[in-house]
């Protein structure tokens, strides 16, 4: 698979006559692919039943008759008003019984039967009419699901919906009752029509309630999701995706993966760095205009599992966004960095968001690579140096990682519900886990909790699994390498109880927790040799070998070839750890500085500079926001 540049474009924010100056320019620039029609509904449809494609099927011919290969788009994400005289009731509501009212987008809850309907006519007029067209490569499912905190909806749709997945699954309120613990409080259900979804209760609500909700959430996304596509398959034998999004976890994306053939998602470094992670003032004022160094590459190697080896970004950031908290512009070369970053780790094609800075509406102050007046913006020349580039190395790929990662949908769902403190967040912990490995210079694939066959890794890591599903089990006890678990990892059942035998409950491993606790910043738990837990601790007991003390002389890390971290250790320790357990397992590390990042693909040993300077590197300069490669033995 040859990799490719692409570009995300509205020909009905534009006039017509400028359309193929537009596709002219777009492939003069060296972009392969477009991706349109995804918000589209209300041009296609502006009235119920009464449908207007003839200027999509211009649209698609221009765009075509240029060289370029088409995404098109399914408009579900953005419904038209009509829509809501039809089905008044289609709105999702938020957590405090609000409707998400008309006038932006994604108002639709998942379990309205009757908007499912629709999108499936929509879908199928689209696919009926579009499933030959020569110049529709590849379709996109809706858009970025869960987006604006969207996946949960406390609707009556969805209140219905729900009290018919919970019979399906317990047949019965008396198994439900006891799965759930509902003698605790006097909560038992007589009967399903009884149970609400978990909000507006007076305290929290029981986690067992909330995790099947969650749960049942995830599985609306999956089933919408999968409506469309099945549509789609029967009149087009071209790949689909759906474009995800960065640390979404309210949905389970392996399952909505099983029915694709692509993962994409969105890359907005300097966004997600303001909007979406943890760090000092001092790391984003360090990385203010280049992104974490570690955010986007995360997602690239979650989504590459996702698509079970093929994935792309849909919508790469050019220049300042509109939605974060400060938009700053990329440094000069981030644009090109992100996207070689993106094709070290595998991506078969990477589309920057958008070709024209739109003069109006929401997004006008997001840039493109064109700005309003059709003039370059910045992001342009870049995305025409990486063009350039290809054409000499088109071939897409990466290595193999050199460590497992363990990464599970349910687990952020548990954890969200049950903190325990106030900065736990499942993420957070995982996250925290690869970004060690990265500054040790290691390749990682992050794999999912259903996991059967370790064989191929020397090293596995799983922390924080809520519960540990019988395929992994018997995958870490077949395990030839080093495992290492915690902290929180297998410690509830799956009905979201403690078990007995207390966790992590694993053969061969003597090893049990007594006893958990949070940690306020600022507080620590001091280690023999060294470092601190932050955030979480527990105390242990068993014979497991002790391989790592706290300075109160409890255990801090038990066992042998299935080892578990009884804590959070801060980042200078955490990284110390798993530096430790590669060498054991004669896995080669580095020492990277903050801002250098590597990535091996195929042939080619990729080294990223994601800092403001100059760094000097096995004796070569690599500038500001650069990219070097070599060749690799």
């Amino acid at each position: 698979m040859n990799r490719a540049l692409g570009v995300c474009y509205y020909p009905e924010h534009w006039p017509e006559d400028i359309w193929p100056e537009d596709a002219r320019r777009m492939v003069a620039a060296g972009l392969q692919w477009v991706r349109i029609g995804e918000f589209a509904w209300s041009r296609l449809e502006p009235s119920p039943g009464k449908l207007c494609f003839d200027w999509l099927d211009r649209a698609i011919d221009v765009l075509g008759a240029a060289g370029l290969q088409v995404v098109l788009g399914t408009p579900t994400a953005t419904p038209p008003r009509w829509m809501l005289k039809r089905h008044p009731d289609m709105l999702a509501m938020d957590a405090q019984g609000r409707p998400r009212g008309f006038g932006s987008r994604r108002h639709y809850c998942f379990s309205h039967a009757g908007y499912l309907a629709e999108c499936k006519r929509i879908v199928s007029l689209l696919a009926e009419r579009y499933g030959r067209n020569p110049h529709i490569a590849a379709w996109q499912t809706d858009n970025e699901y869960g987006c604006h905190e969207t996946i949960l909806s406390y609707s009556p749709a969805a209140r219905g919906a729900f009290r018919d997945w919970l019979a399906q699954k317990y047949q019965s309120p008396e198994a439900l009752n006891r799965a759930w613990g509902n003698v605790f409080w006097s909560m038992d259900y007589g009967s399903f029509n009884e149970i609400d979804l978990p909000h507006l209760t007076v305290t929290e609500p029981n986690p067992a309630h909330v995790m099947d909700f969650r749960r049942f959430s995830s599985d609306q996304v999956v089933a919408f999701n999968r409506a469309q596509v099945d549509i789609l398959r029967r009149h087009s034998t071209a790949p689909i995706a759906h474009n995800y999004m960065g640390r979404i976890t309210e949905f389970d994306h392996y399952k909505v993966g099983d029915d694709l053939d692509i993962a994409s998602w969105d890359s907005y470094p300097i966004g997600f760095l303001s909007d979406r992670l943890e760090a000092s003032a001092e790391h984003k004022a360090a990385f203010l205009r280049q992104g974490d160094p570690d955010f986007q590459a995360f997602h690239h190697d979650l989504y590459r599992t996702v698509g079970k080896g093929r994935w792309w970004v849909m919508e790469q950031q050019p220049g300042p966004v509109n939605w974060a908290p400060y938009n700053p512009a990329p440094l000069p070369g981030m644009v090109r960095l992100w996207t070689w970053e993106a094709f070290a780790h595998g991506a078969e094609a990477v589309c920057y968001f958008r070709w024209r800075q739109a003069p109006f509406a929401q997004e006008q102050m997001h840039a493109g690579l064109l700005r309003p007046d059709s003039a370059p913006a910045p992001g342009l020349a870049e995305a025409i140096q990486v063009a350039q580039e290809l054409a000499l190395a088109p071939q897409a790929g990466c290595a193999a990682g050199d460590v497992a990662l363990v990464f599970d949908y349910e687990s952020a769902w548990a954890w969200d519900t049950q903190p325990q403190g106030a900065d736990f967040s499942y993420f957070r912990l995982v996250f925290a886990w690869y970004r060690a490995l990265r500054r040790l210079g290691l390749n990682i694939d992050i794999l999912p909790p259903d996991t059967a066959d370790l064989s191929r890794w020397k090293l596995v890591l799983a922390p924080g699994l809520f519960t540990l599903s019988a395929q992994l089990r018997g995958a870490l006890a077949g395990c030839a390498g080093q495992v290492l678990l915690g902290p929180r990892s297998n410690s509830k059942t799956p009905d979201f109880a403690i078990p007995t035998p207390l966790p992590p409950a694993l053969p061969g491993l003597d090893a049990r927790v007594m006893r958990v606790e949070s940690l306020p910043p600022g507080a620590n738990i001091p280690l023999e040799g060294g470092g601190n837990f932050v955030h979480w601790a527990e105390e242990m007991e068993g014979q497991a070998p002790v391989t790592l003390r706290r300075q109160d002389g409890l255990p801090a890390m038990m066992g042998g070839k299935i080892s578990y971290l009884a804590g959070w250790p801060d980042d200078q320790t955490l990284t110390s750890i798993l530096r430790d357990l590669c060498q054991a397992q004669g896995i080669a590390t580095w020492d990277l500085p903050d801002a250098l990042r590597k990535r091996d693909s195929g042939a080619r040993r990729f080294w990223f500079n994601h800092g403001a300077t100059p760094l000097v590197w096995e004796g070569q300069t690599i500038p500001p926001a650069g990219v070097m490669w070599q060749e690799r033995a």
